[in-house]
């Protein structure tokens, strides 16, 4: 995966990831719970519906609304297991390593706080 400025700008490119923002509702949810707790959100997200080899229903397992999380995931390509290997050449049916659900929460959160400034 690219640095997460690396990855910010290739996503800025896409009309379609460009397309995805938080709304105020989603703003003053993060503002509320803190960027502390969104990234433990962010992690439990990732660790549970993306990590794992085998995921049941790929492909519609994020939804698009109902969590800031959710629409970052879907801004920057972290939405499936497809996106990823399109985007980040992550291979599908391989569990996320630590690392690596690591790098997809920092670029989450890097996302959502440019989001609420």
């Amino acid at each position: 995966m690219a640095t997460v400025g690396e990855a910010l700008i290739r996503l800025s490119k896409s009309k379609f990831r460009s397309s995805f923002h938080l709304k105020e509702r989603d703003k003053e949810y993060v503002r509320e719970k803190g960027l502390d707790k969104i990234r433990s959100h962010a992690y439990d997200i990732i660790a549970k519906r993306l990590a794992p080899a085998v995921i049941e229903n790929d492909g519609r397992q994020t939804p698009t609304k109902g969590h800031p999380v959710f629409i970052a995931q879907h801004a920057c390509a972290l939405c499936c297991r497809g996106c990823m290997s399109k985007w980040y050449k992550v291979k599908k049916g391989v569990a996320l390593t630590d690392t690596q659900i690591e790098k997809c929460v920092n670029l989450l959160m890097a996302w959502i706080e440019k989001q609420i400034l």
